[in-house]
This record gives C-alpha cells, structure tokens and sequence, in this order.
C-alpha cells in the first residue's frame, strides 16, 4: 500500500489478522460498517508469507459494492482497475495477469470452485458481509470447506461481517474470531409517526425535506424497492422549489443540472415531464442558495449511474438518496448525516405447497436497522428517522436465503460437486437447505433433464451451470434452435427484469409485448411512443441482451415481429411445469401442467388462447393470477415431451350419486386432454370409496345410535382405564386405519350407500376381542339396573360422566350414587318426576336424599297424588308405577 493510504479503525489489527491467518487456516472477522474491512484486508494480506504470491479472491455479494471495492483499493495502490486489483461480475470482467485481488460476485466465486476444486493459483477466499446470508454465499463457504478439507489444507478462509452472531460463525469454523471496533459519530434516533393515511412514499417525502432542515450534509433514505423510489421521486420533484432540468452540464431553471442515476420520469406516478430522452433525470431545486438533488440507487441501475449515484456532489449540493438494501452495506456513500428507514425490504419467498417464488415486502431486522442508521454517523453525528413505532419490536438478524429459497440452483451445484440427497449432511452448513425444498428442486432438475432419475447431473446440466442462468432459464437457452439464440437472448434479458412497459400497457400480460416494445426501440432507436415504454429500462435489457448474446455466440441481435407461437415455444423449455389449458367451461380459467388451477384476469390481451406457458404467477390458494404468459402450439408437447404424455384409467368421487367413477384419461401432465368413462372394477372402487371417506369425514358413514353409543362407552373407559389399553376409536384414529376396519367391508361395493349400519356396527365391534368387550360391557355398561328393577339406558357424553335419568321413585332405597370405570368414575343422575320432568342433577344421591328430597316430596306430593312419597325414601320400595287405585 501507497504511504497516502488512509487510516481506518481496522488499521490496528491488520497485523493481528496477518498473524493469526499465519496460525490458523480460518478467521472470523466482526467489524461494523465503515471500518474499513472491504477495501483493507485484502490489501494487507498481499505480502503475507503464507501467501506466496497467490492470488486473494474476495467474495463480495453485490455488484455495485463489488465494482466500488475493487476501484477504491486500485486508488490506494495508485493503479487501475485490472491491474493487482481486478473484478468480475456476470457479463464484465476487469482483471489481467498481473491480478493478485480479485473481487467477484457470487455466481462467480461457485463456478472458480466448481471449474478447478483445487483452486489452483488461490491462496485466500474472503467472504465479505456474510450476514447478509446470501445462499450463494452460504454455499460458497461450504464449497470452500469441503475444498480445505480434502485438497487445499493451506487454503485460507476468511468470513468478515458488519452484523454476524460472530462466536456462532467461529465455532461452526473452528476458527479464531477477532472484532474490530468501528468509526461512527453519535446518532439520534427518532421514530416520527405517519399522518392519517399518508403512504410510506409521502412519508419519506416529508421527511426528506424535514431532514434536510434539521441536518447539515446529505439525506439517506431506505426503501423497500424500485417502485417505492419512484413514487418517492415524485413526491418529492413536485414539493421541492425550482425543479432542475434535465442534461449533464449547461444550465437550467432554479439551478445547475446534475447527472443523477433515475428511475425514468416515464416511470413515476406525477412525474414531471421532460421533452427529452429518458436516460437521465434529475428533479431538485435551491434552499438558501443550496441546489438539491435527488438521487436513486438500486441494483438495476446502469454502471454509469451507479458510478455517478456513489460519487460526492458537487460543491454547493446537497442529496437526497432513495436507496434500497443495497445501500446498507460495503459501498461508501459520502456525506450522509441523516438517514430515513422506512423499515421494509423486499426479499424473495418460496412457498413448496406451491412451487412459486413471490416477492414479499417485510419488515427489516434489527441488525439491519441498525447498519442503516449507522450510515448517519460516518463523518459526524448525525439523525436517523425510523418511520415505525418504537414499541415494535424486530427480528435480531436477517433470516437465512437458504431457508426460504428456491433451491434448484443451489440443488444443480450439489449435484455437480458430487453430492447426492443421501449426503447432503456430510457438507459443513451453518444452516442446511430444508429438506422438502430441495427434494423439489430436483424434482425441477429432473423435469428440466439437468439431472437423471437417479438424481446425477446430465451433461445439458453441466452446460446449464456454465451458462450461468437460473436452471429454469438455462435450459430454455441451451434447448433453443441455433437459429433462434437471439430470440432467446433477449428473452432471458427480458425475463430477468422488471417489466419496460408503461401506462396502459403496463398492463398487458401478455409477455410477446414486452419483447415487441424491445425490438421496436432496437430497430427504430427511440421511435416508439412516449409514455408506453420505459426507455431507460430498454437500455439496460439490451445491454443485459447483449451480454446473452456473448454467451450464447450469437453476433446479430434479433429483430422484427417473430411468430405468435414462438416465444411460448422457446420459454416452455424454462416452465414445462407452468404449461396451461384453457378451461372448456371458463374461457379465463386454466389448469397447469403441475395441476393447480391459473386464471387471466378480465382486462386480459390473452383471451381466448386455448394453451399459454405462465411465466410468472401471483399466488393464490385457489387459484393463481397469470401475470405473463405467452400462447402455446400444444403440437410442439408431442414433440419436445413425449414422456409427459399418458394414458392411464383414473377413479374419482361423484358427490351428486355418492359413487365412484371410473375414467380412461390422457393427460399432458396433470392436464386432462381427453376422458371417456369405463366401467367401475369391484378393485377399482374400494379406493375411492376409502378416499372420499378421508375427505368428506368419519359422519359420512350410515352409523347407527347403538353404534355411536358403542363408540362413546369406549372412549369414555380409554379415558377413565388408560391401562386396559383399548383400541382408539376416535375420528382421527379411525380415519387413519381405514384400511384395516373399514376397507373389508366396503369390498366390493361402488356407492357408500350401499354400506348398512349394521355392517358399520359390525366393523366397529370387531375392533374389539372378547375380553375387552366383557370388560367394556362390565366397567362402563350400555344401561344399569335400577332398584325399581328395570334397565335404564347409560348415556356417555364425550368428556363428562356418564348420564343416568331415571324416576325419582325408582332409586327409593338405593344410598349412594353409582359408579363405573372401576369405581373411579360417579354416574351423574338426572333425576325425573313422575311425568319424566328434570327435578334434580346430582353426583350426591346420599345429600340429595337428606337434604333436597324434603322439599321435593312437599312440591311434588300435590301434583302427583298417585304416586309414592313416602317420609323415609331409605327404606321406601322402588317402583316404576304409580299407586293402583282403591277399588269401591
């Protein structure tokens, strides 16, 4: 390092690192932001002895952070970018043979890995903010492992985080840990609250213009994404004084044009408009001689305009930067001394019960929140306004990618590293992918023909991963007709980014628009309609086409309108899961390859296709709404999935007739394309039979009152004799074992009717053996003799006593109350009046009759002349009848 190279917090312990990386293979470094951990160690690790000249490579997970570390170390070398300091990112690379650092995003450092397992050449791997738990980073670490472990022991693995759970990460490594404290200023926290109705785009807006007031420097705010920071942008343009024109250079009206990375002005809701192109845009204006300028930072910004979004204003402006996440961490932006969070961020979600990935807008961890603030003390004490209330409480740290990801990349890397689903384990992880995503990742895999049956990659696999696409889009691209490389690249650059329609056709889902206003723009350079395209994102496809089109060694880009059929044909390569057919009895409605249900909405320019591709879903538990999709020549199935096709005979429950059905179906898929009924075998129906019984519930069944009551007295002694160990004849019980009570008595049969409850009472009692039947029938028995001499039916309500009503008259004589369950359990008494009218509830047949039958035999003796009251109901006889009359 060059003797200009600036001092950080982490200068002291640059040696210390040195030493124990000397000592030890692994490192844990915990060092909050502004420490200087990104752009310093690598540096210092250059000399190292241990190094002996070999490269250092420094995983870095995003590119504006990658692209920004790798400049700012050239700088203090006195270099450029390419020389001992290089990078590489998807479609750019800055490096050369004198390259001894070398800063790479995460797709690249897997495919070092996965080309050379030795890493030959390679003498460091660092992992820089590793607590964004990025899963190529997680992966990247476990690659590396493995790699130490059984090639390279002298290989040098160093994790550095701002906000890490550093002593779990050490312990996971067997690795030493040092800490290195930060450089910050003091922060205000303060936690105003939105006005009524006012959304969290006016919110920011207001205290934006708030914080600019209160604090010197330039204003940091945090959103969640790009449609958030544009509405931002507006909010602000419009409320801001003197709005500045648009341009580099020159000068307009109210102040001095700035170059500002945008989201384009055709992309704001209220935007100003501007009679020029889309590319730059910029809207501020004067405070006390002060101009203003607002600025956007997200990751689908152009290199030009995140270069331009990172370096310092000019002298006499001040800032205004709409950031997402990406600002959180790594890049240095100068001049922050108040940052706005509106505590959100937009993370991916992937859902197994539904196959679809969905961004989610949530709530941010602490650990970030406080990255996010710490930003407004780098250079001196700043303010940070948190926009929810101080009571809410958030997650320490951010959750693990790895856990709620798709995970068919992740799956096809494992699966070229050698590893099986069998030896998932044997791989060091911090936290191991689910087990249910990722047997359903290569379910995928083996439907894309990445892996065979038995879960090995194929050779169209190995090609997919050195494409270096997601696998769904990989495979389209390598299954394209030479002829059509184009098309195909400029529909992965398409499918990768947000949508460039606007207005109206914002819309559209249909996705052959999007690839129309492409071409368009391509072929006539800016001649399309205002308004219904976002040029600026048209841009940035077409450089992201380009980089496909290297790839893929195509040297024309595509143009023209292509056949309707062709763009579903190519991306069904990416979705044969997501192949969809129209509904006959609902022209909106359709039924996916993977079976679950898709439906266009109203306004739909998809009507009436009888087969589309979905390319991407918004999901629901019913069904899911088509965002894009493209129609479909289904005669192109029989040619590229022959073995999705089949015929085979199906059984399904007819709820109208309460019987089975039988159908011969040929199917693509789950999709029905044909059915025609076929008679119902005795061995076809008992499994429908069975299943209906599991959906519609155990009440289906013909049950008889006896045998409801069988079923009550046994789980009533279940309850009272747990030891006697009888069978478990509750609903969920008997639903589970189906096969064994019930199946031998629906035999042979096609409707559920046909069952007699006889059979049911049948079925149920053989649930039992002789001895637990005499034991049933002796501790809790289906009636109880009285002292009148006559049965009286028991009844046995579910969790209570059982219930005995019976005449007051009849238990004349008896003292104490009755019992079953092998004494343990009262008989609850429902005591009657001559008439059969409730007089007395009671466990106490001894306290009744010497506290309460005084009072009834008075009340009662007048209504009911002809029956018995006697004085002394202890040695009165029992009866069931009333006093004959006198004969005269």
């Amino acid at each position: 390092m060059t003797a200009s190279t600036p001092v950080f917090p982490i200068t002291p312990l640059l040696p210390q690192i040195c030493d124990s990386l000397a000592a030890h293979p692994r490192l844990v470094l915990e060092a909050p932001p502004g420490a200087g951990k990104t752009t310093q160690v690598s540096l210092a690790l250059l000399d190292a002895a241990w190094l002996a000249g070999q490269k250092i490579v420094m995983l870095e997970p995003r590119r504006i952070a990658a692209r920004a570390a790798a400049q700012f170390m050239a700088q203090q070398l006195g270099e450029t970018v390419g020389e001992t300091v290089g990078y590489r990112i998807r479609f750019e690379s800055k490096v050369s043979a004198a390259t001894r650092i070398e800063v790479v995003t995460e797709g690249i450092l897997t495919r070092l890995i996965q080309h050379d397992p030795e890493l030959a050449g390679i003498g460091a791997i660092v992992f820089d903010e590793f607590h964004e738990r990025h899963l190529a980073g997680d992966l990247g670490v476990a690659l590396a492992l493995d790699v130490q472990a059984t090639l390279r022991p002298e290989l040098r693995l160093l994790v550095m985080s701002a906000t890490l759970d550093g002593e779990r990460v050490a312990q996971w490594l067997d690795a030493p840990r040092i800490s290195s404290p930060g450089r910050s200023f003091p922060v205000r926290i303060e936690h105003p609250p939105a006005r009524a109705q006012e959304s969290i785009e006016h919110h920011v807006a207001r205290m934006a213009r708030q914080a600019l007031e209160e604090n010197d420097g330039d204003v940091l705010a945090f959103l969640p994404g790009w449609r958030e920071i544009a509405r931002t942008q507006a909010a602000l343009a419009q409320t801001l004084p003197s709005p500045i024109g648009r341009g580099v250079g020159g000068e307009g009206t109210g102040g001095a044009w700035h170059l500002a990375p945008p989201v384009p002005s055709s992309a704001l809701v209220g935007a100003p408009s501007h009679p020029q192109g889309d590319s730059l845009w910029v809207a501020g204006g004067r405070r006390d001689g002060m101009s203003i300028e607002i600025v956007a930072l997200h990751g689908e910004l152009s290199l030009a305009e995140q270069q331009a979004a990172l370096a310092p204003a000019e002298t006499g402006t001040r800032r205004i930067v709409l950031a997402t996440n990406v600002a959180e961490s790594s890049i240095t932006l100068p001049g922050i001394r108040a940052v706005i969070d509106a505590g959100l961020a937009r993370e991916p979600r992937f859902d197994p019960n539904s196959g679809f990935t969905r961004l989610e807008t949530v709530s941010i961890s602490q650990a970030s929140a406080d990255q996010r603030a710490g930003r407004a003390g780098r250079v001196a004490a700043g303010t940070a306004y948190r926009l929810w209330p101080q009571s809410k409480r958030l997650e320490p740290a951010r959750k693990a990618e790895i856990a709620q990801a798709e995970l068919s990349a992740l799956a096809l890397e494992l699966a070229a590293w050698g590893v099986r689903a069998d030896s998932i384990d044997a791989m060091r992880w911090l936290e191991p992918p689910p087990a249910g995503a990722l047997a359903q990742a290569r379910e995928l895999l083996i439907r894309l023909a990445a892996l065979d049956a038995d879960g090995r990659i194929t050779a169209l696999g190995r090609r997919m991963l050195e494409l270096g696409a997601s696998p769904r889009l990989a495979a389209a691209a390598l299954r394209a007709p030479i002829e059509l490389r184009a098309l195909i690249a400029d529909l992965l650059a398409l499918m990768e980014a947000r949508s460039p329609l606007r207005g109206e056709q914002a819309r559209s889902d249909d996705f052959r628009a999007r690839l129309a206003a492409l071409h368009a723009w391509r072929d006539r350079r800016g001649a399309t309609t205002r308004g219904e395209v976002d040029t600026g994102s048209l841009a940035a496809i077409e450089q992201v086409s380009k980089g496909w089109r290297r790839r893929l060694d195509v040297r024309t880009a595509a143009s023209g309108v292509p056949d309707s059929h062709r763009v579903g044909e190519l991306l069904l390569h990416a979705f044969p899961d997501r192949v969809a057919r129209r509904d006959d009895s609902n022209p909106l409605r359709y039924t996916l390859a993977n079976g679950r249900g898709a439906r266009l909405h109203e306004n739909t320019a998809l009507h009436g296709e009888p087969w589309l591709v979905a390319l991407d879903l918004r999901y629901d538990t019913r069904d899911s709404l088509i965002l894009a999709a493209a129609p479909l020549d289904p005669r192109v199935l029989e040619r590229d999935y022959p073995a999705q096709f089949t015929r085979e005979r199906t059984l399904r429950w007819n709820d109208d007739r309460a019987a089975a059905e039988a159908f011969e179906e040929q199917r693509f898929g789950a999709i029905v394309l044909e059915r025609r009924s076929v008679p119902v075998q005795p061995q076809d129906a008992l499994p429908a039979l069975l299943s209906a019984v599991r959906t519609k519930g155990i009440d289906v069944l013909p049950w008889s009152d006896q045998t409801r009551r069988l079923r009550a007295r046994v789980l009533a002694l279940r309850a009272w004799m747990p030891e006697l160990g009888l069978v478990d004849v509750s609903d969920a019980a008997l639903l589970a074992t189906l096969d064994d009570w019930l199946a031998p008595y629906l035999d042979g049969k096609h409707r559920l009717d046909a069952l007699k409850p006889e059979e049911l009472s049948q079925a149920l009692a053989a649930r039992l053996d002789h001895e637990q039947r005499r034991v049933l029938d002796a501790q809790a028995p289906e009636s109880l003799i009285v002292p009148s001499g006559q049965s009286r039916r028991l009844e046995y309500p579910d969790g209570e006593p059982p219930v005995l009503a019976v005449k007051l008259q009849e238990l004349f004589g008896l003292a104490d109350t009755p019992r079953v369950g092998g004494g343990r359990i009262p008989v609850t008494l429902h005591l009657l009046s001559p008439a059969g009218r409730p007089i007395q509830v009671t466990q106490d047949l001894k306290g009744f009759w010497e506290r309460t039958y005084p009072e009834v035999r008075k009340e009662l003796k007048g209504r009911y002349p002809r029956h018995p009251w006697p004085d002394d109901p202890w040695t009165a006889t029992p009866t069931h009848r009333a006093r004959p009359r006198p004969r005269h």
